[in-house]
């Protein structure tokens, strides 16, 4: 069997992860593929953010490593964090459309929801419902909004029934993917 090429998208080492909001590129960055199986793709990256982003219950900052993880078939997107020490800092999980690959890009649309669960399993939250209301998606595209918010609720439900200090992150991919 011949080697891959260079030019066979599927033997790519990295991707460029392109967030879309509101119809506009909100970052991209390139991230190291870790695994795509046809329907989950999973990365890794270090913080993409321009400095610190302190979120009150949890900081990104310089050093932190994102083990993301991205599907074809769902409305959300998982993505671990650790500070530069390896420290497991919690899972920051956006809800989005199912993402796209074409080549070397991973496109991926913010759909303004998200939830964030700590490392010990704590700490669930649900994050800006505000903007999502604002967003006028419900009205737009009612049936993208209702799978949007029904992910959420998903996620929201996996997080708290998900076992303490890291097993739900280690399990994650079994019970999500």
């Amino acid at each position: 069997m011949p080697a891959p090429s260079a030019a066979d998208p599927s033997a790519a080492t990295t991707l460029d992860i392109v967030l879309v909001k509101a119809g506009r590129t909100k970052i991209r960055y390139p991230a190291e593929l870790l695994a795509d199986d046809g329907v989950r793709i999973a990365v890794r990256a270090p913080w993409a953010g321009a400095g610190t982003r302190d979120f009150g219950f949890v900081r990104f900052e310089a050093g932190d490593v994102f083990t993301e993880y991205y599907w074809r078939d769902r409305w959300y997107a998982v993505k671990e964090v650790r500070d530069a020490g390896g420290t497991l800092k919690g899972w920051y999980c956006d809800i989005t459309r199912p993402a796209v690959r074409t080549g070397g890009e991973l496109v991926v649309e913010d759909l303004d929801l998200d939830l964030w669960r700590s490392a010990d399993g704590t700490d669930v939250r649900r994050l800006d419902e505000d903007e999502f209301t604002r967003s006028g998606l419900a009205t737009r595209d009612p049936e993208a909004a209702t799978a949007a918010v029904a992910a959420l609720d998903e996620l929201e439900r996996l997080a708290r029934t998900g076992d303490r200090e890291g097993s739900w992150g280690e399990r994650f991919g079994e019970r999500l993917g």
